[in-house]
């Protein structure tokens, strides 16, 4: 099964592999001696926003670590190089699996040039509150469309038994040359069904609900839905026919 984005990016996968293992499997003891490592298996479903694009599918193994100074999970990877009980300022690298697609992912896209996935190179800052964990990354996508991103988020845990509950909030940006990236039609690729377009700085709202059964120490499960509101500048590009993406993300974790 091949895969295929959420959105237009696969922010919405990696916010759910990045950070369960985190917050299902939190031991600061552990982290500060020899670090955590966890590994389980996740998949999900959504369908993208492209017009005439199936409901897609995905499945993947999810390795994780985290300790003091490194953390990787799925496909990200943090230098912790600044790190306190409450603050960590990260230097992250991402490789966005699931960006991009192919001409016969959809009718839309016959005679458009593929769209590769992107390396992004970039900070992150993490900040624990007694309400809430506040998160803020910048990233530079080096490879393929070149563009920069913003991605704020917020969530906090609620606990209640065996279970963890995580609600979250998120703005996505995103600058011209990112959008346009994947969203644009350029001169070449226009036809009478689908007119040339050039997509401009776009803002995303991304709301969603992360369920976490622990049962034990070590063996966790996670399902994780949420929906990313489009902003304009890509609900008007040719390609797009809605302006609300649901998805959903499910999976095992193991510690150990």
């Amino acid at each position: 099964m091949r895969i295929r984005p959420l959105v237009q990016t696969s922010f919405f996968a990696a916010l759910a592999f990045t950070f369960v293992p985190q917050v299902a499997f939190a031991d600061e003891t552990a982290q500060a001696s020899s670090g955590q490592w966890g590994l389980g298996l996740g998949g999900g479903a959504g369908r993208p926003a492209y017009k005439g694009a199936d409901t897609k599918g995905f499945g993947l193994p999810i390795i994780s670590y985290d300790s003091q100074r490194f953390r990787f999970a799925g496909t990200t990877a943090d230098w912790k190089f600044a790190n306190t009980n409450q603050l960590s300022f990260s230097l992250r690298t991402r490789y966005a699996l699931g960006d991009g697609y192919d001409e016969d992912d959809a009718d839309i896209l016959d005679g458009m040039k593929k769209r590769k996935a992107g390396i992004w190179v970039g900070g992150a800052v993490n900040w624990k509150t007694s309400l809430a964990t506040i998160s803020l990354e910048v990233l530079k996508d080096v490879s393929a469309s070149k563009g920069l991103q913003a991605n704020l988020g917020i969530e906090r845990n609620f606990t209640a038994g065996n279970f963890v509950f995580t609600p979250r909030a998120a703005v996505l940006w995103g600058n011209s040359k990112y959008q346009d990236y994947y969203f644009g039609v350029t001169s070449g690729e226009a036809t009478p069904q689908r007119a040339q377009y050039n997509a401009d700085a776009t803002t995303n709202f991304q709301l969603g609900l992360r369920t976490t059964y622990l049962f034990n120490k070590n063996h966790s499960m996670f399902v994780d839905v949420g929906a990313t509101f489009l902003g304009k500048d890509i609900k008007d590009s040719p390609l797009v026919e809605r302006s609300v993406v649901p998805g959903v993300v499910a999976g095992y974790m193991y510690r150990f």
